[in-house]
């Protein structure tokens, strides 16, 4: 009977991706009225569905980046070395090793969101125990990264003396990849259920605490970037420490049953699908990455560098609410996906991405409208402020471009498409954007505005090529797929009871 009801539904799918025109005939011979007032009942349910999600992780992933912002602002006053030597670790350092850590526990996101859309509770701690079984390891081998960062960034060309500086307080930072480690498969744990308002007033409760301590160790006790990292490991392992008695503590009798050996089993497949993760999200973010060191080759780097970290340090916090939308159309994507809800999965990306844009509207005015203004939350040295206001246009485009990629990469994300769009970054970003950024940059002598241009180029190379791959998508085939990922991903029988 199962076999006939999909059976049933696939043709009543294909006979509607067939005759496109005769369902549209069909929708004006209703009422109109009736039909713009239907429109708009979906569209404001949906909504709904998608700000019930989104608003608490927009404060909440806010809240943890400002505070790497609030570093930065602080570090910022000590001077052009202390500052550039910061602004390289969270761009080149953190950036790389973040990426690999964000990847390696997307599988989470992916395979939590499906298997709540279909009824599986049961399986989520045991997906959340692999996840950390993966980051962790995944952090342990990261952290030569840290240790020899001075090493490491002299051997890419940066500046000696920021490099070693750099090195420094990238050493004091590790407690906080391990702390990453733990936190990021919890929040993607509480997101697929969309249950996140306690998980964002932790990380609210955390950057006020991040603030004053940065303002006492920093500011009045003048421990410099030491005081700087050792504020933001107390800040990140409160946050951590929170959220697992959270988990633990029986909010989530279904989902969370304690801990247990069956987290090792299909263990293989799981590692598959975050390797695809962790690629997809390393490509995105280490060409942030490259452009920080493509800029550490001009000529007076500390200026070139404090003007793009600058940039990118907004740039990176405006993308907060594009991340919001991106966990938002994540989880209603794998949810919907999931219970077998192929047409509500395309409605839903169609009202994440209008607003999404809405919000990269607002964010280009303002950028535009402080052009000369904004650098000074950062620095209060003319010739950094200068060089800085000269990226504003590029940086506002580059906003835009965002809050309509994040919410693209966020349907790959729960739809389970990380592979395909790791080779659409490769193409866009390493074949396309860094070259036009190197030729611009050097070849043309435009600097740091030309090295950003082809960021943007490749930004905007791949919003088109991943919109039209969607737009063309079969969502009904990609329904059925989700139902064979979950059946995939279940805990597989002891060997021992086979034999």
């Amino acid at each position: 009977m199962e076999e006939t009801e999909e059976e049933t539904a696939a043709l009543m799918e294909e006979k509607q991706q067939q005759q496109p025109f005769e369902i549209e005939r069909q929708i004006r011979e209703n009422d109109d009225v009736g039909s713009r007032k239907n429109l708009r009942e979906r569209s404001w349910n949906e909504s709904k569905k998608i700000w019930e999600i989104a608003a608490p992780v927009i404060l909440a992933s806010g809240s943890e980046f400002s505070i790497t912002f609030v570093t930065a602002a602080f570090v910022g006053h000590l001077g052009e070395i202390e500052f550039a030597a910061v602004s390289v670790v969270q761009n080149v350092i953190e950036g790389f090793v973040y990426g690999v850590m964000l990847g390696m526990g997307s599988a989470l996101e992916t395979l939590s969101g499906q298997a709540v859309g279909a009824g599986r509770f049961d399986m989520l701690g045991i997906y959340l125990q692999r996840s950390f079984i993966v980051t962790g390891v995944t952090a342990l081998c990261l952290t030569p990264f840290y240790v020899f960062a001075s090493p490491f960034l002299k051997l890419l060309r940066q500046d000696n003396e920021i490099s070693e500086l750099a090195g420094k307080y990238s050493r004091w930072i590790v407690p906080q990849l391990f702390a990453y480690a733990v936190n990021s498969p919890i929040q993607k744990f509480l997101q697929s259920q969309s249950r996140v308002w306690v998980m964002t007033m932790i990380s609210m409760a955390a950057l006020i605490i991040h603030v004053l301590l940065n303002w006492i160790v920093v500011t009045k006790l003048k421990y410099g970037i030491v005081g700087a990292a050792v504020a933001g490991d107390i800040s990140l392992w409160l946050t951590v420490l929170a959220n697992v008695v959270y988990v633990t503590s029986g909010c989530f009798p279904a989902a969370w049953t304690g801990f247990s050996w069956k987290a090792f089993k299909s263990l293989a497949s799981f590692v598959k699908l975050s390797l695809a993760s962790a690629i997809m999200l390393c490509l995105e973010l280490w060409y942030y990455t490259a452009v920080i060191l493509m800029v550490g080759w001009l000529k007076h780097p500390e200026i070139a560098v404090d003007a793009i970290s600058i940039c990118m340090n907004l740039q990176q916090w405006t993308l907060m609410i594009g991340f919001g939308f991106h966990t938002a159309i994540s989880v209603r994507v794998s949810n919907e996906l999931g219970a077998g809800h192929p047409r509500a999965a395309k409605f839903s990306i169609v009202v994440s991405v209008l607003t999404s844009a809405f919000f990269g509207i607002l964010f280009t005015v303002l950028i535009l409208a402080t052009e000369s203004q904004f650098p000074k939350m950062f620095t209060d040295k003319p010739v950094v402020i200068r060089e800085t206001s000269k990226l504003g246009y590029y940086l506002a485009a580059t906003i835009f471009l965002n809050s309509i990629q994040a919410v693209l990469l966020g349907v790959a994300v729960g739809a389970g498409w990380q592979f395909l769009v790791a080779l659409i970054s490769v193409a866009c970003y390493y074949i396309f954007g860094l070259p036009v950024g190197a030729l611009l940059g050097y070849g043309f002598k435009l600097g740091t505005q030309g090295i950003w241009s082809g960021l943007l180029f490749g930004c905007l190379f791949q919003t088109i090529v991943m919109s039209i791959w969607m737009v063309r998508a079969n969502w009904h085939k990609e329904a059925l797929q989700a139902e064979d990922r979950v059946k995939e991903m279940e805990t597989a029988p002891d060997p021992r009871q086979l034999q």
